[in-house]
């Protein structure tokens, strides 16, 4: 008995050894230090993607992330805090987070009530809502024009899911096919391997202008999703996300946000040097005004 005893006070002991190391705060981490470790994507233009020059992660998440690294840096007292990118895909962006991982996901992801569940949100950096890439050619300009036809989304995407579900509910008859990334999804409508795309349509404007021809390609149809863009943050901790959120709100009510915004919605961008000519919309105007990370969805 006493041996069992003592087994069982070890077997205790050890776990209450890696629930002390698992709860450790991002904060904790940096000040022990650790580094902050930031979450990009390969190809989520212009929010964050490769740059094939500098083969560097660069875009509109990633350069708020930046910022966010230095506040960090000033509450811990680490000046040296190293950065450390980490290169994720929508199908595990979240779960790189949730288990620790990546301390901030920077790139173009949906805050929903499904997804926090998983992990938190910040304040949103960009409102969108789906839409359909097409070639120029094409007479599609509705989901409902796809009936019989083949439509590509990206694995673990909202939009994924949102055509799933109106595929089923309205018995369209669409084929639907995931893609790894967003690149191979513009890529299947070139090639016509598929009649569509579906994703937000800012990626979509990104995507195309990457392009190396652009004309080609046109983004059609109403909204399938609203999507609010928010950087990622882990659960359950609430000092680094008070730290990340009352930046994000310095940010846009100071109106910092603004020029960080043009540079890569209103100016030529890498890799082709085309400008997206995208204003802030009516939609991400309104939000701003009070910004907050409780979004209605």
């Amino acid at each position: 008995m006493k041996v069992r005893h003592w087994g069982l006070a070890w077997g205790l002991a050890a776990l209450c050894g890696v629930s002390a190391v698992s709860a450790q705060t991002v904060l904790e981490k940096v000040s022990a230090g650790g580094a902050l470790v930031i979450a990009h994507r390969e190809s989520s233009v212009p929010f964050s993607y490769i740059d094939p020059k500098s083969g560097k992660p660069i875009g509109y998440a990633i350069d708020l992330c930046l910022r966010l690294a230095d506040v960090v840096r000033k509450k811990t007292g680490m000046k040296d805090m190293p950065v450390e990118m980490l290169q994720v895909t929508a199908a595990n962006r979240l779960a790189m987070v949730e288990q620790h991982k990546a301390d901030l996901e920077c790139g173009s992801t949906t805050n929903n009530a499904e997804r926090r569940q998983k992990v938190a949100f910040t304040v949103p950096h960009y409102i969108t809502g789906a839409r359909l890439l097409v070639k120029a050619s094409s007479s599609i300009d509705r989901l409902e024009d796809l009936a019989g036809k083949k439509l590509v989304s990206t694995k673990g995407t909202t939009p994924l899911k949102a055509a799933e579900q109106a595929n089923r509910s309205h018995l369209m008859g669409i084929t639907i096919v995931e893609a790894p990334d967003h690149e191979r999804g513009v890529e299947m409508v070139e090639k016509g391997e598929a009649d569509a795309f579906l994703m937000d349509d800012v990626l979509l404007y990104g995507l195309a202008a990457g392009r190396p021809h652009p004309a080609a390609l046109k983004v059609v149809g109403r909204f399938v999703t609203t999507e609010p863009l928010a950087i990622v943050l882990p659960k359950n901790d609430p000092e680094f996300k008070k730290l990340v959120d009352d930046e994000m709100r310095r940010l846009i009510t100071s109106r910092e946000i603004y020029p960080i915004y043009d540079k890569w919605f209103a100016k030529p961008i890498p890799p082709n040097n085309a400008s997206l000519n995208l204003p802030v919309s009516y939609l991400l105007r309104d939000f701003w005004k009070y910004p907050s990370d409780q979004v209605p969805f």
